[in-house]
């Protein structure tokens, strides 16, 4: 069997982050096609100029075991003809998101109006800096869901913070912060935050019922983690088209 190799890394630069990388997909697109590893990995080798690509590196991405680089995703979604989308994960970064639709640095620095240096510093540190304008042609450009709009332009840190406050103190004083972060208008902000405070209580009051500082703590602690996932859960189900 060939060894699972890839060329060494070249001195004081270091291997960009890979995406999410779903091996599933990768196997189940190449079983549609009738495909073996040894086909997959030859493919690469001759038409995309990656000598090194066996049939086990093959085999190891599809299990897990290893993650494709930039390159060699792109290549291995020109050999299963298929979109490098269709075999990543859920995104999550602003890079991800952008190796997902397939759209390089330049096209998406291009089309939000930024210098492509200074969009990749973006991407590589998680910190978007745009105006609003180009904040909407990013999310139009991406595809993005409101939820990951606020992840990927990084607010979804403040987001926690705003959404603890608002639900272990008065939640009516942080509808305006909340909704300008976001952005949501101001009803479907206020008929999530009344829930989500209401939520947040009646588990803190039915703990106390069973008895225990503990476990008050804990319950508590559990709900305020997951803070954000509960707010967008909320805004889902009360005002479905706001998101």
């Amino acid at each position: 069997m060939w060894p699972v190799r890839r060329p060494p890394a070249q001195p004081n630069q270091p291997s960009p982050p890979t995406p999410p990388f779903n091996a599933p997909a990768a196997r189940r697109l190449r079983a549609a096609l009738n495909m073996g590893p040894e086909h997959v990995a030859y493919g690469m080798r001759v038409s995309y100029g990656l000598p090194y690509v066996t049939p086990d590196l093959v085999t190891a991405w599809e299990r897990g075991v290893a993650t494709p680089s930039n390159p060699e995703l792109a290549a291995l979604a020109g050999v299963l003809w298929c979109s490098p989308g269709e075999l990543l994960g859920r995104a999550r970064t602003l890079r991800e998101h952008r190796m997902s639709r397939g759209l390089a640095p330049e096209d998406v620095a291009r089309a939000v109006g930024h210098e492509v240096h200074a969009y990749l510093r973006m991407e590589e540190s998680d910190d978007w800096r745009g105006t609003e304008r180009q904040a909407g042609a990013l999310a139009e450009l991406l595809g993005l869901t409101l939820p990951d709009f606020v992840t990927v332009t990084g607010r979804d840190a403040k987001l926690a913070d705003l959404l603890r406050s608002a639900v272990t103190t008065r939640w009516q004083a942080y509808v305006r912060p909340i909704g300008k972060l976001v952005p949501l208008d101001r009803r479907p902000v206020e008929d999530a935050l009344q829930e989500l405070h209401r939520e947040y209580h009646g588990q803190m009051v039915a703990t106390l019922s069973w008895g225990g500082d503990s476990g008050t703590s804990a319950a508590g602690r559990e709900y305020l983690d997951r803070i954000v996932d509960h707010f967008w859960t909320t805004i889902s189900e009360r005002s479905p088209g706001a998101v």
